[in-house]
């Protein structure tokens, strides 16, 4: 799988223009295909299955694609089971998980991006960390269901971590407030799944935490904030608040795509990295959208290498806006998420967890 140039995963996480970027997109991507391909032979079939396989890609909607359901059915992989280093599972209210194996080569690739990318909105200084989940989720380092995939990833971007919650999700007051006393007069970072966020928020007293110079990753979990008529804004206002956190960035990114991660700008657009891109889908015709245009989200990553996930169709719906003129400055694609498919099952990180009692 070897380009004329560097892999995109050695650029900077925002750096490349589409018309430097594409050409060197479609070439890993047609090469970790091949790739695939070789390795997993349920792919090959699969793939010799499709039309769209019998030609070669000369775009990136050319490319082959999988639905994100097969990994509910199927184990694919690209590797022996000999060197299988770690298994993720999507989280999922019912149903079989996906399942997602990584060699070692895989994990430390998915790691190392997932910390350029972070440092660009984070800085490189560990900031202590406010984690709002409870520490059982990551007790079992070799098998992660996915709040414990995105705890891990994220945990290396922080020190001194603290878990805001108990096992049946009630805020642990005696962590939380050690934690503010002593970290709460300077910058911090805190990672939740949103609805988990959101209900942290309505547990707490006025006044409980004030953490002014905090920045709040979170992702996922939208679901339920929609039945309660929750959106973006108000999120971030009671965030505000109640907290007066003011610095606040939803993610988007699945656990059957390692290395695809969408992080929120400050004008509240997702921005593609380097090494992933997002095409959208018509679900009549199943042709690529214009900018603008809604449809079914395709999600591109050159990081998967144990397992065929480089080119998904998820279940989820959204619209690009634009490409290299975000008012924010950074080069590259920018979207938004609009939502689960009517059909698909909810499967959000933190979806799966039952509300806690107020």
């Amino acid at each position: 799988m070897q380009a004329p140039w560097q892999p995109l995963t050695d650029e900077p996480p925002y750096g490349l223009t589409a018309q430097q970027k594409t050409p060197r997109l479609l070439a890993e991507l047609i090469a970790l295909n091949g790739h695939h391909q070789a390795h997993s032979a349920l792919y090959q079939r699969l793939q010799q299955a499709l039309p769209l396989c019998q030609q070669q890609p000369e775009s990136l909607a050319e490319l082959p694609y999988l639905s994100v359901r097969l990994f509910k059915q199927f184990t694919l992989q690209s590797v022996p089971d000999n060197q299988v280093f770690k298994t993720l599972y999507s989280s999922g209210t019912t149903g079989q998980p996906s399942r997602i194996v990584l060699d070692k080569d895989a994990a430390a690739l998915q790691s190392k991006v997932l910390v350029r990318i972070m440092q660009h909105w984070l800085g490189k200084d560990r900031l202590p960390m406010l984690i709002i989940d409870h520490p059982g989720v990551v007790k079992d380092r070799s098998s992660f269901s996915a709040r414990g995939a995105g705890i891990q990833g994220l945990a290396f971007m922080g020190r001194n971590h603290c878990y805001a919650l108990n096992e049946d999700l009630s805020v642990n007051t005696e962590a939380l407030t050690e934690f503010c006393q002593r970290y709460g007069e300077g910058p911090v970072l805190i990672f939740g799944f949103t609805f988990m966020v959101w209900q942290w928020l309505s547990q707490l007293a006025p006044g409980q935490v004030q953490l002014p110079q905090a920045i709040l990753l979170h992702s996922g979990g939208w679901k339920k904030l929609q039945a309660q008529a929750v959106g973006n804004a108000e999120f971030k206002a009671k965030l505000a608040q109640v907290a007066a956190i003011q610095r606040v960035h939803n993610f988007y990114g699945m656990v059957e795509q390692i290395g695809a991660v969408f992080v929120e700008c400050e004008h509240g657009h997702l921005h593609c990295p380097t090494s992933a891109d997002v095409l959208v889908r018509n679900p009549q015709n199943w042709q690529l959208c214009a900018h603008g245009e809604p449809g079914v989200l395709q999600l591109l990553s050159t990081l998967p290498r144990s397992y065929p996930g480089h080119s998904l169709l998820t279940e989820d719906r959204g619209v690009t806006l634009g490409e290299d003129n975000c008012p924010c400055g950074r080069p590259g694609k920018y979207f938004q998420v609009l939502g689960r498919l009517a059909l698909a099952e909810a499967r959000g990180c933190s979806d799966t967890v039952s509300s806690p009692a107020v």
